[in-house]
């Protein structure tokens, strides 16, 4: 007669693996990256501008902890270059950030996630 239905190799159809221990594994990778953003949210990252005139703190969260500002940088009449100035140092800060969630997550190799 015909051949039986059903998935090439056997139960399960996942090369020999079994649903439960794939779950499983499912389970744990979801605890080992909820855990690495969690101590990504509670790293700072700093950045620096105009030789230091302007510092930046941010939170792995990506939430703005502190601004510097040296008062010899403030200038009434050349208020865009301090606009600028505050404006490179936070991006510079927050790619910080987005570069170490990509280190941190990037190694569970979840297509789209990243």
């Amino acid at each position: 007669m015909g051949k039986r239905g059903g998935f090439p190799g056997g139960m399960g159809g996942f090369g020999g693996m079994n649903i439960g221990n794939l779950m499983k594994e499912a389970k744990k990778m979801q605890a080992d990256m909820e855990k690495s953003q969690e101590e990504l949210a509670q790293k700072e990252f700093d950045a620096t501008a105009g030789g230091g005139a302007i510092s930046v703190k941010v939170s792995g969260e990506k939430t703005i902890k502190e601004i510097k500002i040296q008062k010899d940088v403030v200038d009434p009449d050349d208020v865009e270059m301090l606009e600028d100035l505050i404006l490179t140092c936070v991006n510079e800060a927050l790619r910080k950030v987005d570069e170490a969630q990509a280190k941190q997550l990037g190694k569970f190799n979840i297509p789209g996630l990243m």
